[in-house]
């Protein structure tokens, strides 16, 4: 099927065409030429009807045919018997062409004219003072983001690929009778590849990329969102088969919970109206991006507006490899590649690109050759929590720091918990995940958070106030694992529970850290000359001890 804009150029084209047959059929001199003498006798016969002079032919028309011969051969005497009209150097046909010319342009400028008043006039009567820079034209983008530069995203490709070929194939599933999916909404955390996704299928379909942010309709002019959200559809419309990409959609479509908001509220109405108003056939897609599906309205969800939903989750092990070995490629480094992918548990493809970056640059610093894994050791943290300038200590508070940061990377070595490396810096040691985890597995977690707490107190008798982020996040894990996750005594939470849980697994993490006398010393000696250690050191100490 013919996308709009087509049908219009080819109705351009066959107008033009047609218009250029009509003109040629008519202005052509359909005359016959012919000689002198057979002008004087055409001249004695009485079958003359008129004759016309131009500046390059007399023109003889008789009952019969229209003679001409040029003016050049021709004297005044051979016509002193006939009445000799002289014609104008352009016909009324011509004249007639310029007139219509003029009158079609006339005609479009009055239309634009019209339009122009019409928007103005929109604008006036809903009382706006819209500024000149908010009235942009929407233009398509080609996008030069292919599949083939993304890694690790083997299952969204399958699901995405029908929708590729319904964009270049649109005729086959109109003759079929199938409609594909008016909406694809994508759905994932940030950093995982969703616009870039989006940018990939219209590059692979060959189609005008139409690109906006939630945020962008989202106005302080009552209208203006709304009225953009119309100009989006219409241009994708015109230059269907297209894409229409929202990126944040939430920041549109939340749920409409009676509360008055004019602006946001028409903005939503507008996008429901628009996706209910261009048929599966019309080329073009809408995909939106957010990693807030709950918050959306259920209108903009139900079937017929975004009626495809793909989950686009955190890179696993494989799909790290992926990732990493095409940001690799043009970095020089010897590095192997699966070691990376496992110390990078929970990192999204936009961290993965920016670990690679800050190793490439520490590289650079430090004048080395080529990148190796000590250099992602080192900024691996920095790409996690950010990077924290260590405070000046004295010697006093140095050995409290390392002290507290021995218990803690024995206590994540021992319960075996996801890092590579601790530096003397750190102020977290694993990365938070929200991926499903067992009783045990958060138990482990909460020991290792006070592993630092119990270390100092087992050695000096207090600890430092730098323990407030990691008791935080305990007491926070507790309470989850009694609220939220039913993991007490009871379903329900009983009273004193969350004290009871927490003097357990203090006194089993001080029970640990208490057998590992000579574990702590081997690793805070080592933490106290080199500030930083690995956990297969850390694990080879304990496999000495135990």
């Amino acid at each position: 099927m013919l996308s709009s804009k087509t049908n219009k150029i080819a109705l351009y084209i066959s107008a033009f065409v047609v218009i250029a047959l009509v003109l040629f059929a008519i202005l052509r001199d359909n005359s016959t030429p012919t000689s002198l003498r057979e002008a004087d006798r055409i001249l004695s016969g009485n079958d003359i009807e008129s004759i016309v002079a131009t500046k390059k032919y007399i023109y003889i028309k008789t009952s019969e045919d229209v003679y001409r011969i040029a003016s050049s051969q021709v004297t005044p005497k051979m016509f002193r018997d006939h009445h000799v009209e002289i014609g104008g150097s352009a016909s009324f046909v011509v004249y007639l062409l310029f007139f219509m010319l003029l009158l079609g342009v006339g005609s479009l400028g009055f239309r634009w004219w019209q339009n122009k008043g019409s928007a103005g006039s929109n604008s006036k009567e809903a009382g706006l003072n819209i500024p000149s820079d908010m009235t942009t034209v929407i233009k398509p983008t080609k996008s030069d983001v292919s599949f083939s530069d993304i890694g690790g995203i083997s299952d969204v490709k399958i699901e995405l690929e029908e929708i590729i070929d319904f964009m270049k194939n649109t005729k086959r599933y109109k003759n079929f009778g199938a409609r594909m999916p008016r909406g694809v909404l994508l759905v994932g955390p940030p950093g995982v590849g969703k616009t870039m996704i989006a940018k990939a299928v219209a590059h692979e379909a060959g189609v005008p990329f139409y690109y906006q942010s939630g945020a962008s309709f989202v106005q302080i002019y009552v209208g203006m969102g709304a009225k953009r959200v119309h100009e989006l559809f219409a241009a994708a419309k015109n230059n269907s088969p297209s894409i229409i990409f929202i990126d944040e959609i939430d920041a549109v479509g939340k749920k409409r919970d009676g509360q008055r908001n004019d602006e946001r509220e028409a903005t939503l109405n507008q996008l429901l109206t628009e996706m209910d108003g261009f048929e599966g056939s019309s080329g073009v897609i809408v995909v939106a991006a957010t990693n807030k599906i709950d918050v959306l309205d259920s209108a903009l969800l139900r079937a017929g507006r975004f009626d495809r939903r793909v989950f686009v989750e955190l890179p696993t092990k494989r799909e790290r490899q992926s990732i990493l070995s095409k940001y690799l490629v043009k970095v020089p480094n010897e590095v192997d590649i699966k070691v990376l992918a496992n110390m990078t548990v929970g990192f999204n493809g936009a961290s993965l690109a920016t670990l690679v970056n800050e190793a490439a640059l520490l590289a650079l610093r430090q004048r080395d050759f080529h990148v190796t894994i000590e250099h992602f050791h080192q900024v691996k943290d920095k790409v996690m929590f950010g990077k924290k300038k260590l405070q000046i200590l004295s010697d006093e508070q140095k050995q409290y720091r390392v002290t507290y940061q021995a218990g803690k990377v024995v206590g994540a070595s021992y319960f075996d918990l996801a890092f590579e490396k601790l530096m003397l810096s750190n102020e977290k040691l694993t990365p938070s995940t929200d991926a499903p985890m067992i009783k045990h597995e958060l138990e482990s977690c909460i020991k290792m958070l006070l592993a630092g707490v119990v270390a100092c107190e087992l050695k000096f008798g207090e600890h430092a106030s730098s323990a407030k982020g990691d008791l935080d996040e305990a007491k926070e894990l507790i309470q989850r694992m009694l609220n939220d996750y039913g993991m007490g005594n009871s379903i329900i939470k009983s009273e004193n529970e969350e004290e009871i849980l927490m003097a357990r697994l203090y006194s089993e993490c001080k029970d640990l850290i208490g057998s590992m006398d000579k574990v702590m010393e081997k690793v805070e000696l080592v933490l106290y000359e080199r500030e930083s250690i690995s956990k297969d050191e850390v694990l080879k100490y304990i496999d000495e001890v135990l």
